[in-house]
């Protein structure tokens, strides 16, 4: 039995049962992963992952089941458990199958050029970075980690009311992140890459990138503690953003947990703050023609110069609000119920670069990594106090790396404080993307 044939015999099978509405998600996905240390192969993964989920009506009430398995049995299995889970439910929350939308964009988001790509071809690629990096500066010492990953997957979906639809997409990133030493001072530089065109790589000017990131971290000195002008570089800001998108959901809003609840409509940021969700983003390596219901995903503009034009809805939760869906229905796998999710999530860019950004500045903070954003941040609040590497600027000039800081302030307040936004957008793995942004003021504490 193929995959569209268990697909098929699962709707009719279901349906004959009582099921009155049923959805049949399949999803499939692959992926390679090597490390590599002083030239050799450290470690080797493959995994690869696929199943079925079933979602559908029973007596008004929607069930959901999953399955690994692709035969008669696990038909069987899906349609009982899909009634069970719907049976113990005290409510029908109004959720129900998606019909289909009038058009869909159709974007490709897989190469067939990168599948065609060899693994030996890709390891000896990660490999001649690694030399490269550490030949590139005798204060480089080692690598941390020098890792090469591709991706593949397809999903596949159909229901009762006619809709049948399918994609396909790949990628490749590599991380790397270097070593570096000088006297008793060691620090370390990491850098990503993402493509879906594995022959537009330049070991060369990776192994540069990385190397320099690193170098540029020696001769930290420590500043006094205050508030300063900071520069938020492209990647930082970009984490700042994927941590805190969860409050542009309607879910939390629904549940409280956001405090953009009400405030559509509303100026929300500074005029300077456009945000933007774009499933097709060419930057990106995340993307989809359809979220997890089956809705055509599209281009939508969240916020306006400052002026929050919708939040990200499902249909369940455009439904609650009497508004329709923005395509955000969001299925982390086959075995998962949906929530709400963006895309593409990014900042829009503005004109001047991030040297321009700096050099405005008498004095300030140039920040170009962060961590500890879990731990240290509130979501619902906004507010964040978190670990930070960056640089001091003086007289609009990068002065010295600094020492490791914690900076403070909140989410809400930053992006009505953005004084300016670079036109450096760069997208980080999981799909959100910022330029530099110049924010008038961020509590700096020197460790």
């Amino acid at each position: 039995m193929n995959i569209t044939e268990f697909q098929e015999e699962l709707l009719i099978k279901a349906k004959n049962v009582g099921f009155t509405e049923v959805e049949v998600y399949y999803e499939r996905s692959e992926s390679f992963q090597c490390l590599i240390f002083e030239g050799e192969i450290d470690s080797y993964e493959t995994s690869e992952d696929a199943g079925f989920g079933l979602r559908g009506l029973y007596n008004g009430k929607m069930g959901y089941a999953y399955t690994e398995k692709i035969d008669e049995d696990s038909i069987l299995f899906l349609i009982e458990r899909a009634k069970a889970n719907a049976e113990v439910l005290d409510s029908d929350d109004g959720t129900d199958i998606f019909e289909g939308s009038d058009d869909y964009a159709g974007h490709n988001f897989y190469s067939e050029e990168l599948a065609k790509v060899q693994i030996p071809d890709k390891i000896n690629f990660i490999k001649s970075i690694e030399k490269k990096v550490l030949t590139y500066d005798p204060r480089i010492i080692t690598l941390n980690y020098c890792i090469l990953q591709d991706f593949s997957g397809e999903r596949l979906l159909i229901n009762s009311k006619g809709l049948s639809l399918n994609e396909k997409k790949n990628g490749l990133i590599i991380f790397i992140s270097a070593v570096v030493k000088d006297g008793e001072e060691m620090k370390t530089g990491s850098y990503i890459k993402m493509t879906r065109d594995f022959h537009s790589l330049d070991a060369d000017e990776i192994a540069k990138e990385v190397a320099e990131e690193a170098l540029s971290n020696l001769g930290e000195k420590s500043i006094p503690a205050g508030k300063y002008p900071i520069i938020l570089r492209n990647d930082a800001a970009g984490s700042l953003l994927a941590t805190f998108s969860p409050i542009f959901s309607a879910e939390n809003t629904q549940k409280d947990q956001s405090l953009l609840k009400g405030k559509v409509g509303q100026k929300v940021a500074t005029d300077l703050f456009t945000l933007l969700d774009d499933p097709f983003h060419p930057d990106a390596v995340a993307g989809s023609n359809f979220d997890g219901e089956g809705v055509a995903t599209k281009r939508r503009i969240i916020v306006s110069n400052g002026i929050l034009e919708t939040l990200l809805h499902n249909r369940k939760t455009a439904k609650i609000e009497g508004s329709e869906t923005t395509g955000h229905a969001h299925k982390p796998s086959y075995k998962s119920t949906l929530t709400v999710a963006p895309l593409n999530m990014y900042i829009a860019p503005g004109k001047r670069t991030k040297e321009d950004l700096i050099s405005t500045l008498t004095e300030g903070v140039l920040i170009t990594g962060l961590s500890g954003l879990h731990s240290g941040t509130n979501e619902i609040s906004g507010d964040f106090s978190i670990a930070a590497t960056g640089f001091h600027i003086k007289d609009g000039k990068i002065s010295s790396a600094i020492k490791q800081m914690t900076i403070a302030g909140n989410f809400f307040d930053l992006i009505k404080d953005i004084e300016e936004i670079g036109s450096d957008l760069h997208f980080l793995p999981g799909g959100y993307g910022s330029p530099s942004l110049h924010v008038k003021e961020l509590s700096v504490t020197v460790d």
